[in-house]
Parts: structure tokens; sequence; C-alpha cells
């Protein structure tokens, strides 16, 4: 059986970047983990002479409710890396102390005098294809609505926890990265009932074009919208508000608000190994969804710091102007 885990990548491949990253909010409410296990550039090894270009690297990035964010990378070589074959499962990916498998990961970082160390099991109801491009690339969250257990240590700061964060797992590959991309990802807790998630992006394509798709997971059913107006995108104030279309009667007005001192800016480097760019990263972010649907009442759903929002790049002429109410939309 197929997963969308499944390794794409060769290490007989010259230029690619692959990556399996997870996304949680402790249940405690004091902060969040972004966890990045990478590959690139398996047959040139990585950018050699570049620091931060090894072909392996783990990352764990913490974003403490109150306080700015912490990042840890570490790069390995090629021969202390073992990954599961193109096509073939059970997946995994494991280097040193750090292993990734389909539900479940795990993690050892020493950097700049911090211990880093994670162990998680996470399940989930679903999973979707965000984008699906073959040999250029594809973006897929093998879960979606993850709930995460286990315990994550900072130093001498551990929590632990049978029902530790809440969030996502996702995979992501291409030949290249994008030069403009906006993504978001939210779970809304719902008290008694399944929780609901909410996942959109929107990326540059030949031509001037752009691929649009969000994707709603709400009581049991998977709302997927093409038709993305965008009312406000401003990249150095991390906030995005969109309408979602599927009719004229089903629709979504979206907010996603990652102001404050969790906006995380860092590095990534290029595939063909020529210099960075910079990734904007809040995931402490709040998000509203507000769904209308015949023969419902509105609904909103709301979380105060269970999403994230990631920007990078600007569109050709792109106004950083808003048209929507200041009080939109709730």
């Amino acid at each position: 059986m197929k997963t969308l885990n499944e390794t794409y990548s060769r290490l007989s491949m010259r230029r690619r970047y692959e990556v399996w990253f997870l996304r949680l909010a402790l249940a405690d409410g004091s902060g969040a983990w972004w966890f990045r296990y990478l590959l690139m550039n398996p047959r040139r090894a990585g950018c050699v002479g570049n620091p931060a270009g090894a072909p392996v690297q783990v990352w764990a990035t913490w974003f403490p409710r109150a306080g700015k964010p912490e990042s840890f990378t570490q790069g390995f070589p090629l021969a202390e890396f073992r990954l599961s074959v193109r096509g073939r499962n059970p997946f995994h990916f494991e280097v040193g102390q750090n292993w990734i498998g389909e539900s479940a990961c795990r993690g050892g970082l020493n950097v700049g005098g911090h211990q880093i160390a994670w162990d998680l099991e996470y399940h989930s109801n679903f999973q979707v294809t965000l984008s699906g491009k073959g040999w250029i690339g594809f973006s897929r969250t093998p879960h979606s609505d993850a709930v995460f257990s286990g315990e994550i240590s900072l130093d001498d700061r551990v929590v632990r926890g049978d029902v530790l964060g809440y969030g996502l797992q996702g995979h992501n590959c291409g030949y290249r990265h994008r030069h403009f991309w906006t993504w978001a990802h939210a779970y809304f807790h719902r008290g008694f009932v399944p929780a609901s998630t909410f996942e959109a992006l929107v990326y540059e394509m030949p031509l001037g074009l752009s691929f649009r798709k969000a994707v709603l997971w709400h009581e049991g059913v998977a709302y997927e919208f093409r038709d993305l107006g965008e009312r406000r995108r401003d990249r150095h104030k991390m906030r995005w508000s969109f309408d979602c279309c599927a009719s004229a009667e089903r629709y979504l007005e979206v907010e996603v608000d990652g102001q404050g001192p969790s906006i995380h800016r860092l590095s990534y480097v290029k595939t063909n190994c020529a210099g960075t760019f910079e990734v904007a990263n809040n995931s402490l972010a709040r998000a509203v969804v507000r769904l209308r649907r015949p023969g419902h009442p509105a609904q909103d759903l709301v979380t105060e710091c269970g999403a994230v929002l990631e920007m990078v790049g600007d569109l050709p002429g792109e106004p950083e102007t808003s048209t929507e109410p200041a009080d939109w939309p709730g």
C-alpha cells in the first residue's frame, strides 16, 4: 500500500531536495515545535563548501509562547545516512540519532552547546496531496490532523505526555524551491467532536500563472477549493486573508495572522548552490475560517495559536494593501 510519505528521491539524483517535517503545538499552551528531516542534492553531496549545505540535515525549532524562536540545525554526511528505497514501504529516514517513519520519529542534536532530543508517535484521520507535479515537485500532508504523544527535551526542560500536542506531518519534494509561495495549516479543536483542519497553498508557475488550492477537513468531509481570491498578503507583517469559493453557495472566508515575536526568518540553501533565500515562518499563528454552506448557518473555526503560516518572496507588482474591513472576519 502506497503512502504519502513514500520516498521519491534516489541517491543518484544530482539536484533535488526532499523533506519530511512536523509541526506541533504543545497541549499545555507553552509553545510549538518544528522538526525537519532534509535530503538535498545527494549525488553532489549537497553544496560542497557551504557550511549550511550538507546533503543530510536535521532541524529543530522551538517557538515559545512568550519569546523569540530558537533554531538548531545539524548536518550529516551521506555515509551515515539510510533511506528507504524509492517506491517501497515501510518508509524510513535515518541518520545518527535521528529517524522518521510513517507514524513516529525521534531525534538527538547537539548544537551550539544545546542538547535537543525528541521521541514522538502520531496518528491522524486525514491525509491530502495539495500539489503533485511529478518530477518537478509535490506537497503532501500524510497526517493533517495529527495528535502527538511522547517526549521533547531542550537542555534541562522536558515535556512529555500521552497527548503532547497537535498539528501535522508533511512531505515536500522538488527539483528546486519555488521563488514565491505562501502556505498555511490550522488545527481547530472542537471540544468532544473530532478536530477540523485547514490547509492552503499558493505558489508561482511559468507564464505568469499561479497554483492555488485549499482544503478544509470538517465533520469527516474534505472540502476542496481552487478559487482563492486574496484580500491581503503581507510577508513583512505575516498576514494572509482570502476567500475560497467552490460554488455560489459554498465558500470560506479565511484569515491567518502570524504577527508578533514568534516570526522566524531563516535562510534556505538553493538546490543549485547559488546562494540562499529567506523563509518566514510563524508556527504560533492565529487563524479564523468562516464556512458558509447551503442550509447551514455560517460557522466559525478559530484557533489562537494552532496555525502555521509560511511566506517566501513576492509576486511581481503584488500590492501589500488590504481591502478587508479592519475587524474581518472575527
